[in-house]
């Protein structure tokens, strides 16, 4: 038996204006979970993309089971025992949980001189590969119908249904509830007693402790090293990852808190089971943060709040004066801006560069004779986001998909501030993004609350809402149901006791 199930040695690959890999090794023992870390834009996915054959290596070789192989594409991958779980998911919302379970693999019989997909044995294979999984899912529901954390159990249900051999998982629990990562975990234990060897990317260094037993850590497109799990402390995995040690990753708060300068009274959903009856207010210079578990209500409130969701009832103050928002542009008229939690699925246009990433908010005020584009001043606007919030890119052209998540995400905080909101709310800012990214994120929105922006911070981590908030608003079943003040009442059971008061 060869001593790795998988090696990767010497790997390159470049784009224009770029070298993403520089000579990156990766060995990965047979029926292990091996943790790929580094920073936002040090090659983890890129690496992954080559072992799977969704790109082509620049240079290396790639060996299973002690022999040299090639991969050509995603299928020829899955068919030498290598599946993948993306970190963007690309669901068919359209169709069944079985039809994206089989998609381009459909299992056919014949009809005739016809071979037509066999929708019960797709059916019943689906529905054995979920039980074997414990979930309880209906095969012929819609996909749509599922939760985002439901729809990422579907695609590892999938890979497993490949019976692969080596399964890479790309920051599998980012849309998952504590419940679910519990259970990710369970079948990725049952995995590896299996004999299934796993490649584990996650930025979250609680969840890389508990299931790895090896790291491969990168940085900058290179190889740092690889060790055993048990050997790192989350101490040395930051500075080995970083190339400096991060004492304390939530800068010190030196804003001054100010004036209320947004009211919000009764606010409540047109739907029945969402949010109802929530009051509360935001101050200049504040850093409010939202808590809750999934579910909580809290993104659809903020959504209701920017005109997003119908509201049923409720008054919306900006400075003491009362304003009727019923669409997003509403909302940006009176100085509000809003990130959202999928930076993928509504933050970015993938296609389009940073320039029209960052200027389609403002195009309107830079218009010359009302129908031409004054790029001169556009240009400027954007060069000066990305020098002011230090965006890692060769140009304001690259295209914004080539970018990492934390540099995407800048991308997205530059565009509302090239609108010099008086409000902006963030939900989930740092949702999937590395340690030294999510340091920088925390340090913009210091600054802003220093310029004496206020801010709606929506965080599902813990250490981040108590770190980062002045005041905590905790919701639990469309509901606020407590609120902290004081620093040293900001505790993780005080935050849980409010979240779980149904």
């Amino acid at each position: 038996m060869a001593e790795y199930k998988l090696e990767l040695k010497g790997v390159c690959k470049s784009f224009p204006g770029v070298k993403a890999l520089d000579g990156v090794n990766l060995s990965v023992r047979p029926g292990t979970v091996h943790a790929l870390m580094g920073e936002n834009g040090a090659g983890k996915s890129t690496l992954m993309k080559c072992l799977f054959g969704i790109y082509k290596m620049d240079e290396g070789k790639i060996f299973l089971d002690g022999q040299e192989t090639t991969i050509k594409d995603p299928d020829d991958a899955m068919e030498k025992g290598i599946a993948m779980v993306h970190q963007e998911l690309q669901p068919v919302l359209a169709r069944s949980v079985a039809e994206n379970m089989y998609l381009g693999r459909f299992p056919t019989h014949n009809y005739g001189p016809l071979k037509v997909i066999d929708h019960k044995k797709m059916n019943e294979e689906t529905s054995r590969w979920l039980s074997e999984l414990g979930l309880d899912y209906d095969p012929k529901a819609l996909l749509s119908t599922l939760s985002i954390g439901q729809m990422q159990m579907v695609e590892i249900a999938k890979a497993v249904s490949h019976e692969a051999k080596v399964i890479i998982f790309d920051e599998p629990t980012s849309s998952l509830s504590d419940k679910e990562v519990d259970f990710l975990f369970k079948v990725m234990n049952d995995l590896r007693d299996k004999g299934v060897s796993m490649i584990y990317i996650s930025h979250k260094m609680d969840e890389i402790k508990r299931i790895s037993d090896d790291i491969t850590i990168m940085r900058d497109g290179t190889y740092v090293g690889t060790w055993r799990a048990s050997e790192l402390t989350t101490d040395e995995i930051i500075a080995k990852m970083v190339g400096r040690e991060l004492t304390n990753i939530y800068p010190e708060h030196n804003h001054e808190i100010g004036e209320v300068v947004m009211e919000c009274e009764n606010i409540t959903s047109i739907h029945e089971k969402s949010f109802r009856g929530v009051s509360f207010n935001l101050r200049k210079g504040e850093i409010l943060g939202f808590g809750g578990l999934v579910g909580a209500q809290r993104t659809e409130l903020m959504e209701g709040i920017f005109g997003i969701r119908h509201l049923a009832a409720g008054t919306v103050k900006i400075h003491g004066k009362e304003v009727t928002i019923k669409k997003p542009a509403d909302a940006m008229a009176a100085g509000i801006g809003m990130i959202t939690e999928d930076r993928r699925g509504s933050g970015i246009v993938g296609c389009l560069s940073i320039k029209d990433n960052v200027g389609i908010s403002v195009y309107n005020k830079f218009l010359k004779s009302g129908f031409v584009l004054d790029h001169p001043s556009i240009n400027k606007v954007v060069n000066d986001s990305i020098d002011k919030l230090s965006i890692k890119t060769p140009s304001m052209n690259e295209q914004i998909q080539n970018l990492s998540g934390g540099n995407q995400q800048k991308v997205i905080v530059a565009r509302w501030l090239a609108n010099d909101p008086d409000i902006l709310v963030m939900d989930e800012p740092t949702r999937g993004i590395d340690v030294g990214a999510k340091h920088e994120i925390y340090e913009i929105m210091e600054d802003l609350a220093k310029e004496g922006k206020a801010i709606i911070m929506i965080s599902s981590e813990m250490p981040e809402l108590l770190g980062m908030a002045d005041r905590i608003c905790v919701m639990c079943d469309g509901k606020l149901t407590g609120e902290i003040s004081a620093k040293e009442d900001m505790t993780q059971e005080k935050v849980m006791s409010y979240a779980t008061m149904f």
